[in-house]
């Protein structure tokens, strides 16, 4: 058990390296990772599950108890990353199957993995995934109609169709993660060690076959997507900050915020561009995986040791004071 802990503990830790490292034997080696495509869907709704494991009852409470704050971060979510995705679409003169898979990036809910960033960056926690819940709740509604709205210009969608694939990836198996939880409680307590490796070994599988499939158009068009959606991340990110500051939000807020602003359920585009769009439509989503937890660890990081240090100098100074009135 203790290997398989330090196991788990090192892939989840390096997880970025790792999905970086699968992305590039795929684009270099497509054959190793084809196989997989078939299953990316199902992938994405093991990780949906182990999503729904972790949650109870009263992480719902919290969209009620702080309605303002997680209607505030839903709706900057919703309004700054769409609205993004389409002017760098349009900015950039992207085809249609590129520009609707940056758009579905950015019409999708909350990463998967911003709380852990938020924990990281000693944000609040609370907030971020109350946030969290409502975006992935109301993705199935906001996602296809949002979709929809932006892609026209380049593609038909069926807004149906969408709503069934979202219903079926996301929400049922969230809801029946939370279920397990609710019933068997202690049989989760043991599995809560196992999800994030499961997760992330799901999340490295969905992104070795996006990229082993769209190997060919990566080469040809990588630098221009990486590009974008290293923009649409990092201006996901000053934005974010930038509403809940408006909105008069502290600090720990702030960063709540930020991470579940800039930081989208990239698998969930993936797999509805796979399902909807064909697999060129899926690097955005694919490039997004790998670039998303490279930037939220290194933004955790820094934000974490700027909290650190203002905290040690406001030790000082209470030290300093201390010492005067002695």
């Amino acid at each position: 058990m203790k290997i398989f802990d330090n196991v788990s503990g090192f892939i989840t830790k390096y997880m970025a390296a790792l999905v970086l490292l699968i992305a590039i034997i795929a684009l270099l080696q497509p054959w190793s990772f084809t196989w997989a495509t078939k299953y990316v869907t199902y992938l994405l709704g093991i990780v949906m599950f182990g999503m729904g494991m972790t949650l109870r009852w009263k992480d719902f409470a919290l969209v009620f108890t702080r309605p303002r704050d997680v209607f505030i971060g839903s709706a900057a979510h919703f309004t700054i990353m769409p609205a993004l995705a389409w002017g760098l679409a349009k900015a950039f003169g992207l085809p249609p199957e590129l520009a609707v898979g940056v758009i579905l990036v950015g019409t999708c809910p909350s990463g998967t993995s911003s709380n852990v960033m938020c924990f990281l960056a000693k944000g609040d926690v609370a907030l971020s995934v109350a946030i969290g819940i409502t975006t992935t709740v109301l993705a199935p509604f906001i996602t296809p109609l949002l979709t929809w709205y932006l892609v026209g210009a380049w593609v038909s969608i069926s807004l149906e169709a969408m709503f069934i694939s979202i219903f079926q990836v996301v929400v049922l198996p969230i809801a029946l993660g939370i279920v397990v939880n609710r019933f068997f409680g202690r049989f989760v307590q043991k599995a809560v060690k196992v999800l994030p490796l499961i997760s992330v070994l799901a999340i490295m599988l969905i992104v070795g076959a996006v990229v082993s499939a769209s190997a060919q158009k990566i080469i040809q068009t990588g630098l221009l997507i990486i590009g974008i959606v290293i923009i649409h991340n990092i201006c996901g990110y000053l934005l974010g900050y930038t509403a809940a500051k408006i909105a008069g939000f502290d600090m720990p807020k702030r960063k709540a915020v930020l991470f579940e602003v800039g930081m989208q359920n990239s698998g969930l585009a993936t797999s509805l561009a796979l399902m909807h769009f064909g697999a060129a439509a899926a690097i955005p989503g694919a490039i997004f995986s790998v670039w998303h937890n490279i930037s939220g660890s290194l933004l955790a990081n820094i934000l974490a040791a700027r909290t650190k240090n203002i905290v040690n100098k406001g030790d000082a100074v209470a030290a300093g004071k201390t010492t005067i009135h002695a």
